[in-house]
């Protein structure tokens, strides 16, 4: 074999000697010295950690009130100019319905927002919001993948892949891109929102259940498995290791074999670290308050969000916390009837979201920490059966904390209705921004794959320098 067919790997393995050329090309991998740096400017966030709606979050219902409702309410929606009304499932008649809740301005800034998010209405000078966003759709699964991957089909990466692959991992003993799930169920596409796509395997989310009595599952042996010591663990390693090397230099560039050692190695590291990670006896009675972690309806996701704040302190690059699962119930998906579906994830998500915005600002990390806040599409201005709203893309709020991102601005303009856009927002924007506050290009962040030099912004994105400081 020439020196002109060797991989890379194979050449660190024989100018090191074997095991010696392992730990130099695991070193220099882990400190990305193989490949020239991919920041592109200063970043002005290391670490993000992003709060998913699932399921379509009514827009007039929580951040962008329409007086206009109100006084259509009951009427045949109607917006002109022969535009054609369309709903997804089935909006018979398209009555216009008015919000049931109150709004009000909060903060500084005059932020309008529903009674129904009291928590963050009281911390709005901290945020910029996008209000006008969109999507090409009023499907779940295909918004889904469109805000979380820019693309509307599966088998792309995702965000939180882009970014672990792009920067790296900060810790060795935690992951780079760690998924907190609802505990009621996966969203919509289920482990599809996580995936890395083409990227090497490594970069996919790590899925961690809070809820259970071992987040991490297998991580430690059951109890029950009395044969398994410390010492056989470590002989079992070190087998599993030995045959994974093998295989490997008998085939060269199949990144899941590379990650599953690499998994196996993060899992050993995580049975000393991950349980003073999930231990939160250690939190004040203080912090327990601010979150909710004691309320019967906010213990939940203000653990999870908790548990994010402790994982970025700890070196965890970029955490998402879902709210809602996939499905007809439990999440933001309020067909059937607004005025108790819409509290009913209000009560869950407000404290603990404001919660966080508050307490990583008082530990001194929002200034390097960017927190997002967003959903898959928006809801409709007019009524579903009696008092629900159906999907839509046409337009919906997501906000963005932290990390260079200007307090207290709002950016954008949806209709008088609540309908569509009249400053579109695409993810594109979206996705370009976050790259650019984390110090990446969105233009130059590329992976070649079937010929294409791939984006997370496809050929589209501009950064949105409006909300930026």
């Amino acid at each position: 074999m020439s020196a002109l067919s060797l991989t890379r790997r194979e050449i660190l393995l024989k100018a090191g000697h074997g095991f010696g050329g392992i730990a130099l090309a695991r070193l220099l991998g882990s400190e990305r010295l193989l490949a020239e740096a991919p920041i592109h400017h200063a970043p002005r966030a290391k670490r993000v950690i992003q709060l998913f709606m699932n399921g379509g979050v009514s827009q007039m219902d929580t951040f962008d009130p329409k007086p206009r409702l109100a006084e259509l309410d009951g009427q045949a929606f109607d917006p002109g100019d022969g535009q054609k009304v369309e709903s997804v499932t089935n909006s018979p008649g398209f009555k216009v319905m008015k919000s049931p809740f109150a709004f009000k301005q909060h903060g500084q800034c005059g932020r309008w927002v529903s009674d129904q998010l009291p928590h963050l209405a009281g911390v709005v000078d901290e945020l910029a919001f996008l209000t006008s966003m969109t999507v090409p759709t009023n499907v779940h699964g295909i918004g889904s993948y469109m805000m979380n991957t820019g693309f509307v089909l599966p088998g792309f990466p995702c965000l939180g892949a882009w970014v672990s692959y792009a920067l790296g991992r900060i810790s060795e003993n935690l992951p780079d891109f760690v998924v907190l799930p609802d505990p009621k169920g996966l969203p919509y596409n289920n482990l599809g929102n996580f995936s890395s796509g083409f990227l090497p395997a490594r970069h996919q989310g790590t899925v961690i259940h809070a809820a259970a009595a071992h987040p991490v599952p297998f991580l430690n042996p059951p109890d029950t498995a009395t044969q398994i010591t410390p010492a056989s663990e470590t002989e079992g390693r070190a087998l599993l290791a030995s045959l994974n090397r093998k295989h490997q230099l008998r085939t060269p560039g199949d990144d899941r074999l590379e990650a599953r050692i690499g998994s196996y190695e993060m899992a050993a590291r995580m049975q000393l670290s991950a349980p003073e990670l999930f231990d939160l006896s250690g939190e004040s009675a203080a912090t327990r308050k601010l979150y909710g972690l004691d309320g019967a309806e906010t213990a939940d996701f203000g653990k999870r969000c908790v548990l994010a704040r402790r994982m970025i302190e700890r070196g965890v690059r970029f955490v998402q916390v879902w709210s809602g699962a996939g499905g007809p119930a439990n999440n933001w998906d309020n067909h059937a009837n607004i005025h108790t579906e819409l509290p009913n994830m209000t009560r869950q998500v407000d404290q603990p979201a404001a919660a966080l915005i508050r307490d990583l600002k008082a530990r001194g990390l929002l200034d390097d920490t960017l927190v997002i806040w967003t959903t898959e599409f928006g809801r409709m201005p007019f009524s579903q059966g009696q008092s629900g709203r159906d999907h839509n893309g046409g337009t919906f709020v997501s906000w963005l904390a932290g990390g260079g991102v200007k307090p207290g601005v709002a950016y954008g303009e949806s209709d008088e209705w609540g309908w569509k856009a009249r400053t579109e927002i695409p993810c594109y924007d979206m996705h370009a921004t976050i790259l650019h506050l984390l110090g990446l290009d969105h233009e130059k962040l590329t992976f070649r794959h079937n010929g294409i030099d791939r984006r997370l912004t496809d050929v589209h994105g501009h950064v949105l320098h409006r909300i930026l400081v």
